[in-house]
């Protein structure tokens, strides 16, 4: 609910601190002194449009401060919470109107702009009555009154959920078909990318390899001569190394049998022969394998060749375009997929095609329900606001396509004067009109989803019973929401739980306007001057004090 409302430097307020209480509170006071400029600041916390014409004379800037108490509301601390608002139950929000028409928003603290004060707000407070309207004034509004009346908020729910999880559906297959042209030259570049590499038949380290075969290729020549050279020199013919080495061993074995101490170096000699017999014939081999690949040289080039080309599309390495390979097969899959994902998504819409079908019939039936008792209620609450003869009807706009919250939109129409059709409520009724239809509504479907409603003047072109009839209403609805009520009627002042005095006074040669809190005297002090205008007398006094009593009875 709100709670404090300071207001400074606005029109003729130079400075005002107002606190509410629960219930209703209801403001009173001579004809402007000052009332609407409290309507004014509140307008200005709700985001509306600033001027600088609403700064005090002689000031450079108007502010309004307002505290809100959210205690209980969890869904509002919700709200706040996931707009990076930190909140413990206390909300201060302030705006800070310039010359110029610049302004400053600022929310628990922090820097706002006026679309978030606005969008944060209207969940805070509605005002009904001479300045705006906001929830019948929008049409849009219309169809959740509706339903918070007919009891189908729920399945308005269920629809709204069921008809999110078919849009999305529905974009998902649009972006699917959209992409079937593209995709098909996707397919067609992705098949191409991967055979070239799989025709490759590449595999890691293989350039490696095949470098290390060229240089050795390269090179042939070199290694022949040197390798049959290194085998005829140790194994050639008598006079080669290994002939000399095994008269050598031959020598010093039979030496060995003269003195041991030589049988070891025998043994290292004939080691020694071994290896480099192998040696040998090794460099055999390999001078022979040189002169036996005479075209392998080419093949490594062109393979080389071959490698490099893949590189330059497709990766660095080759571990890099096997990995790119990866990938390509990876989404030839996903696109292989589309027809089945294709038939699933359109198997998906036809179920929530039927379900909304169902949910809507439903939703219909309801509304349509609803709004004929609607119209019997409206009907009779307005009756006892002095409206006897006004019409409240519910026009629908049916279509065969689902929307958000079902099948059809709604308007209220209204006539406010006998023989007149009813016609648009939003267009045609008057700020009083507008605060009496709301006050019929809460009595009809009492719900509490805004914290604080103001009706400003809703009793105008009201007089005798009506106008206690009235107060008893705004008593009704201010047991379940905080209710700010202005009024120049003392039978609708006489139930006030909270009642505020706007005074208007000359302080040091300027006019500026005050608040009263009234205590019990002082309240029949003001409903008996509302009843009797300058000329209080004791018989005013004693008839205050029983539309008291009454209003408490």
């Amino acid at each position: 609910m709100l709670r404090e409302l300071q207001i400074t430097n606005l029109a003729i307020i130079e400075k005002l601190h107002v606190e509410f209480a629960p219930g209703l509170n209801i403001l009173t006071g001579e004809t402007g002194a000052g009332k609407s400029i409290i309507i004014d600041a509140v307008n200005l916390i709700l985001g509306g449009r600033a001027s600088s014409d609403l700064i005090r004379s002689g000031a450079r800037e108007a502010s309004v401060e307002a505290v809100f108490d959210l205690a209980g509301r969890e869904a509002l601390l919700a709200t706040l919470s996931d707009a990076g608002i930190d909140c413990d139950g206390e909300l201060l929000v302030r705006r800070v109107v310039q010359q110029g028409g610049k302004n400053r928003v600022f929310i628990g603290g922090g820097l706002a702009t006026t679309s978030v004060l606005s969008d944060l707000c209207r969940n805070l407070i509605n005002i009904y009555g001479q300045h705006d309207a906001q929830t019948l004034l929008k049409t849009e509004n219309h169809l959740r009154l509706l339903d918070g009346f007919a009891g189908s908020l729920s399945l308005r729910e269920e629809f709204a959920s069921r008809f999110e999880a078919y849009q999305a559906a529905k974009n998902e297959l649009a972006a699917l078909e959209e992409g079937e042209r593209e995709a098909e030259r996707r397919l067609d570049l992705l098949t191409f990318q991967s055979a070239e590499i799989g025709d490759a038949k590449l595999h890691p380290g293989e350039e490696e390899e095949l470098a290390e075969e060229r240089l050795r290729l390269s090179h042939s020549g070199k290694l022949l001569s040197v390798s049959q050279q290194a085998f005829e020199t140790l194994y050639g013919d008598d006079a080669a190394l290994l002939g000399g080495l095994r008269r050598i061993i031959g020598t010093v074995a039979e030496a060995g049998s003269l003195d041991h101490a030589l049988a070891p170096v025998a043994e290292t000699l004939e080691g020694a022969y071994a290896q480099l017999e192998d040696a040998a014939l090794t460099l055999r081999d390999y001078a022979a394998s040189v002169e036996a690949e005479p075209g392998r040289l080419e093949q490594l080039e062109d393979r080389l060749d071959a490698i490099n080309r893949l590189q330059r599309k497709y990766g660095a390495s080759i571990d890099e375009i096997l990995a790119y390979q990866r990938d390509v097969d990876a989404e030839l899959e996903t696109l292989g997929n589309r027809e089945q994902a294709k038939g699933e998504l359109q198997e998906r819409i036809a179920v929530l095609e039927r379900e909304l079908e169902l949910l809507g019939g439903k939703l219909s039936k309801a509304r349509e329900k609803g709004a004929a008792g609607l119209k019997t209620g409206m009907e009779r609450e307005l009756s006892e606001l002095a409206m006897k003869n006004a019409l409240f009807e519910t026009s629908f706009e049916r279509s065969s396509e689902a929307r958000n919250y079902g099948f059809e939109r709604c308007e209220f129409l209204f006539s406010p004067n006998p023989g007149e059709p009813p016609k648009s409520l939003a267009k045609i009724a008057s700020g009083g009109e507008l605060s009496r239809l709301m006050l019929a509504l809460k009595q009809l479907h009492p719900d509490s989803e805004v914290p604080t409603l103001i009706f400003d003047e809703v009793d105008t072109g009201i007089g005798g019973a009506t106008s206690a009839l009235i107060g008893e209403k705004l008593k009704r609805v201010a047991k379940s929401q905080q209710v700010l009520a202005i009024t120049h009627l003392p039978q609708v002042a006489a139930f006030a739980d909270m009642h505020l005095k706007v005074e208007k006074g000359v302080s040091a040669g300027r006019t500026a306007t005050s608040v009263e809190y009234l205590d019990p005297e002082a309240r029949v002090a003001e409903i008996a001057r509302m009843l009797a205008g300058a000329r209080v007398t004791e018989k005013t006094l004693e008839h205050a004090r029983e539309m008291i009593q009454e209003a408490v009875r």
